[in-house]
């Protein structure tokens, strides 16, 4: 495979394998009836060709322009790997949402995959355009038959959610998974606040300071990884732990004191590569939910490389439960309480956090 001048590759991830259930293998000339006319891959391709539509959301802002750098190195390599056997679409995104707008209207279209090339806010997006109204995409042009899968090239800042899967950062690799076709069912959270729409995840979603360190971290992406550290110092100022209640599949209410940060995980890391719900899996219906209470800065220095390999569960004021539903409110309701899911600011508590179970299938 060529590697050197056509990819740049990427310290290897050293997470392991999750289990999931592997689907049927769906091989490189698989037919669809599909009518796109690609350029890519050499010239026009027929309408009638019985190829794979693949639709490529780049993000060419990600990583600070680096993602579109290292997209133009990749094409020559995926037009050569991929071309002669799919319809090969690629689609630049030119601001927030658009690639939610870009992946509805393929999946609309009959795509056999979308293919987030970029970070997790662009994987983010593009896992919120497999929805509208509160269902499946797919389902809404009655071809049930049809299901477009997700998929991803991690080009981004942080490609936290690769992690999970034990992913290189390497895009070469990527484009085999793309390839092979393998699919893999993958859950997917749901985020619920009365009076506004469902807002979708499929990394991790928090609470409180880590959502408020994330929400200055996007400031400073420009910074690359250093973002992180950045938004976390800056958090730190003025934060104040806060009580809360939680309710955890529908049952009663529960007190939880002095409430640093709740975070709800469908994968494992977040923040740069920080293993925050060491325990969840992607594939396995349920969400894991981490509580740190009362953290003070320093607990923060002396515990971060706990947090980062992923054995704070054994700490003091930590805790961990595993749930399909969670509500969280703030006892003193002042609004200020941070939410975010995948990085991206959603705003303030209170919210409904659920699992839709096996909701996507994903190019694994």
């Amino acid at each position: 495979m060529l590697r050197s001048n056509r990819c740049i590759s990427m310290p290897p991830y050293t997470a392991k394998q999750p289990s999931f259930h592997r689907l049927q293998h769906h091989p490189i000339s698989s037919s669809l009836s599909s009518g796109r006319i690609t350029l890519h891959g050499g010239g026009a391709v027929s309408s009638s060709s019985p190829l794979r539509d693949l639709v490529f959301v780049v993000n060419p802002q990600g990583a600070n322009g680096r993602t579109a750098k290292e997209w133009k190195k990749l094409l020559p390599y995926l037009r050569t790997r991929l071309g002669k056997d799919c319809n090969i679409k690629e689609s630049l995104t030119s601001g927030p949402s658009h690639a939610i707008d870009i992946t509805r209207e393929a999946i609309r279209d009959g795509a056999d995959a979308v293919i987030a090339v970029g970070g997790d806010g662009t994987l983010h997006e593009v896992v919120n355009g497999f929805f509208w109204e509160g269902k499946p995409v797919s389902n809404l042009n009655g071809e049930a038959s049809h299901s477009a899968a997700l998929g991803l090239i991690p080009l981004g800042t942080g490609s936290d959610f690769a992690r999970t899967f034990g992913w290189d950062n390497d895009p070469c690799e990527a484009v085999e998974r793309i390839a092979k076709g393998i699919r893999s069912r993958v859950d997917v959270g749901v985020i619920d606040h009365k009076g506004s729409d469902l807002h979708y995840f499929i990394n991790v979603a928090d609470v409180h300071l880590s959502a408020k360190a994330g929400f200055y971290a996007s400031k400073y992406k420009k910074f690359g990884s250093l973002c992180y550290v950045i938004g976390a110092l800056q958090a730190f100022m003025g934060h104040h732990n806060r009580d809360m209640r939680i309710k955890v599949n529908g049952g009663e209410w529960e007190i939880y004191r002095q409430v640093t940060a709740l975070c709800v995980g469908n994968a494992k890391y977040f923040g740069g590569g920080m293993k925050i719900t060491p325990n969840a899996v992607p594939g396995n219906g349920n969400l894991e939910v981490v509580v740190l209470q009362d953290f003070k800065w320093y607990d923060f220095i002396l515990k971060l490389h706990k947090l980062y390999n992923g054995t704070h569960l054994s700490v003091n004021n930590v805790s961990s439960r595993s749930v399909r539903s969670i509500e969280i409110e703030e006892i003193s309701e002042s609004g200020s309480i941070y939410v975010q899911s995948d990085g991206e600011h959603l705003g303030f508590l209170p919210r409904k956090f659920q699992v839709l179970p096996g909701a996507i299938d994903m190019i694994s």
